[in-house]
């Protein structure tokens, strides 16, 4: 195994330092300083083909780009060599962070330039004002611009402007990684739409970049098929086409199609000998960092910088353009969340506030705090020097960051550090988090994938000292959200963390386990949650005693199951002692002794009796409405989805319909339209239909429900099969007994596998297909 670099931000300055010393810093190997060469006989005298500068070469497997090319010729006027376009500008500037090719781009320019017979082509290192000075001169005296005498730089450089600004030749001038706008600002060339143009390369999206009539073209990552591409066009010219495995688009996704970090990694692949998924396992690996894995010995394509200090080249410069030195916290903490990006609001939130009031104090020490426009200049900054995308545009991710640069600035932040700043990432989210009974769903999936993205930190800073409540508010978002196989990975990989920090009989261990085995009652792993819950309940008796609130919960969650599994009877017996219990511990109007109410309505509703179930059931909608937000609770609609199914068992199959209808309203508007509850709805809905003689407005329900299960459960859930039962009773209603033969085959097959020969259920789908048979007046060997 490689031996990790311990690098350091100031390391990264120093190299910064380095490479501007050695004016060599750029994208793609730039040349040192360049003398001042007198004309030789013709050079002078105007014939084409006058090349000054030293354009680096191209690079290998080169990817054309072709949108961007569009962009880029459409911005200079849509020639191939000469532009006339007289409301577009002449000169374009490529913009992007550190590694994303801008250079490359402007090479293959440079070079195409030359080969098409252009009479001037000038390459311009444009980190500072001295070396664009210097070429610009050496232009003039190579062109024989009137009035340059090789004896004043700076006369000669202006002398050649106005070369530029009165010639018909053709000629294009690049100024490669502008990194003073100010500095350069006297120094652009003259806009000359038919004649010549200029392209720029810069890190900034500074606005004086754009002045003049210029055009900014955003240059991104490559396009994933180009990533893909380009590694295996690099991979199989130099002759190692079996390394390449299948895996290239995973290594392309894990490097978030940085050309940089590509090229570096098709080098690494060929000198190591390693496939595409070794090279995977070996990134992955949390141990090594980037340097280790994306070497400076790697940068075959001559970029001119490692990877972590091209990614953290302007860090100096940002902190020094931000107020207060907030640039660097600011960058340390977004290295932490989604790459993806998170909530602009964030940075407001009193947990990012008070951490970063507190890093300033005054002569007392008390913390000095922040402004708003301190914290969006620091972004601005951020964003200026391509460390971050700060994109108001973005509605909920207005801040992103590339997955790259957060795992460059993780590393070189101390691991104290990432912990206190997880947490208050963590509290920041869960501060945020909207709340209520109908919460906003697109902002709540930002917030998710953010905590999710911090769990998944090797560190696991969020269970320092305790669990971070978060964790568990993230993973009911999965289930409310109706993301089940996600929140089932999710809530796996929560209790293993939890066990490993907590101890299997910590609280935190038995909740997390609970609430896995409801994911697993979700999913239909009847099976595996009744195990889960059975080994709750034994725990909490153990821990907590046997009257405990915490035991009668999970003696509640046990019930569900045992009814899932057709054991009404079992179920009965656990709901019945849990109602007794909570009614005696928290009162008759408790939300849990209400829960416990609900819970027992719909077991007496699975065991046919409706009149038992009714009161309950009329007890508990009646206490859910005298709640403020009763209309936007999904609780008060379940409410009345019980009772609706106590009506229709008690034969008051309009009083049925009418609550089913407000229930699928309420669900589209709180849900959305294709959410797990909301097609339980249209399924009830559909039954009221049904009792009721309306088969076709049945039948139409029942065929969104199945197909929404199918997309969202899978064929094999059991709702899902449930659904197909519906539709085939339907189906025989309205005649269509073919149709209702092959649902009916198929659930039954599906039950006795699922749920076993003598679950009611399934007693239920062999009478269904019995009775389709008999319809089709067909043998049934069932």
């Amino acid at each position: 195994m490689a031996k990790a670099l311990d690098l350091d931000v100031d390391a990264l300055l120093d190299l910064r330092l380095q490479a501007e010393q050695a004016q060599a810093g750029g994208e793609v190997g730039r040349p040192g300083p360049i003398a001042a060469v007198q004309p030789s006989a013709g050079e002078g005298s105007g014939q084409p083909g006058v090349l000054v500068g030293v354009p680096p070469l191209a690079a290998s497997a080169f990817q054309p780009r072709e949108g961007l090319r569009k962009r880029i010729d459409a911005a200079r006027g849509g020639g191939a060599v000469v532009l006339t376009q007289t409301r577009r500008a002449s000169a374009g500037v490529l913009s992007g962070m550190g590694g994303v090719g801008k250079s490359q781009l402007a090479t293959q320019y440079a070079h195409q330039a030359v080969a098409a017979g252009t009479h001037l082509v000038v390459w311009v290192p444009a980190g500072e004002s001295g070396q664009l000075i210097t070429v610009y001169a050496q232009a003039a005296l190579r062109v024989g611009a009137v009035g340059a005498a090789g004896e004043d730089p700076g006369q000669d450089a202006r002398t050649f402007l106005e070369w530029l600004a009165t010639t018909d030749r053709s000629w294009l001038v690049v100024l490669d990684d502008v990194r003073d706008p100010g500095a350069v600002g006297p120094w652009w060339p003259p806009a000359r739409p038919g004649t010549g143009w200029t392209l720029a390369t810069t890190r900034l999206h500074d606005p004086r970049l754009t002045g003049g009539g210029r055009t900014r073209i955003d240059v991104d990552v490559y396009t994933p098929a180009e990533a893909v591409h380009y590694l295996q066009e690099r991979v199989t010219a130099d002759g190692a086409g079996h390394l390449l495995d299948g895996r290239e688009d995973d290594v392309a996704r894990v490097l978030s199609y940085l050309p940089l970090a590509l090229g570096h990694a098709a080098a690494y692949l060929l000198a190591e000998e390693l496939t595409c998924a070794q090279y995977l396992e070996r990134l992955g690996d949390q141990a090594l960092r980037l340097e280790d894995v994306l070497p400076e010995w790697a940068d075959a394509e001559n970029y001119g910088r490692r990877v972590t200090a091209a990614l953290l080249l302007s860090r100096a410069a940002a902190e020094a353009a931000s107020p207060r030195g907030l640039a660097l916290p600011v960058l340390q903490l977004t290295a932490l969340l989604d790459p993806a990006g998170h909530p602009a609001r964030l940075w407001g939130s009193r947990a990012v506030r008070s951490y970063l009031d507190g890093l300033n104090t005054d002569e007392d020490g008390q913390p000095v705090p922040v402004s708003d426009s301190q914290v969006r200049e620091s972004l601005l900054a951020l964003h200026r020097y391509a460390l971050i995308t700060h994109d108001a545009r973005s509605t909920g991710q207005e801040v992103r960051i590339h997955a790259l640069t957060a795992r460059a600035v993780q590393e070189v932040t101390p691991p104290a550090l990432q912990s206190r700043l997880a947490w208050i990432a963590a509290d920041a989210l869960f501060e945020i988090w909207p709340s209520g009974p109908s919460p906003d769903r697109e902002v709540s999936a930002v917030l998710l994938a953010n905590t999710v993205t911090l769990t998944r930190h090797p560190g696991h800073y969020l269970w320092d000292d305790q669990t971070h409540a978060v964790l568990f508010h993230a993973g009911r978002t999965m289930i409310t959200s109706g993301q089940f196989q996600s929140a089932l990975a999710y809530w796996q990989f929560l209790l293993t963390v939890t066990e490993d920090k907590r101890g299997s009989e910590h609280p935190d261990s038995l909740s997390a386990r609970g609430t896995l085995a409801s994911t697993h009652n979700l999913l239909g792993h009847y099976d595996k949650a009744q195990l889960l819950q059975e080994q709750v309940l034994a725990d909490s008796i153990r821990m907590n005693g046997d009257d405990h609130a915490d035991t009668h919960t999970a003696r509640a969650h046990l019930a569900a199951t045992y009814c899932h599994l057709g054991d009404y009877q079992t179920a009965l017996r656990l709901e019945e002692r849990v109602l007794a219990a909570r009614v005696s511990s928290c009162g008759d109007k408790h939300p849990e002794t209400h829960w416990a109410r609900a819970n027992l309505a719909v077991t007496y509703n699975q065991l046919g009796r409706y009149h038992d179930a009714l009161p309950l059931c009329e007890q508990v909608l009646a206490a859910r409405l005298r709640s403020d937000l009763h209309e936007e609770d999904p609780d008060t609609h379940l409410a009345r989805s019980n009772l609706a199914a106590t009506y229709r068992g008690l034969g008051r199959h309009n009083d049925a319909l009418s609550l089913c209808k407000q229930v699928l309203a309420a669900y589209i508007r709180i849900h959305g339209d294709d959410h797990p509850d909301t097609y339980l709805a249209r399924a009830n809905l559909a039954g009221a239909h049904h009792h009721l003689g309306h088969h076709h407005a049945a039948a139409l329900l029942e065929e969104q429900v199945l197909t929404g299960r199918v997309r969202l459960l899978g064929s094999d859930h059991p709702e899902t099969h449930r659904a197909r039962a519906n539709l085939a009773v339907t189906y025989n209603e309205l005649g269509r007994h073919q149709d209702a033969l092959r649902l009916a085959e198929q659930v039954l097959e599906a039950r006795i596998r699922l749920l076993g020969d003598d679950h009611p259920h399934t007693t239920r789908a062999r009478d269904v297909l019995a009775a389709t048979h008999l319809l089709l007046d067909t043998p049934n060997t069932q």
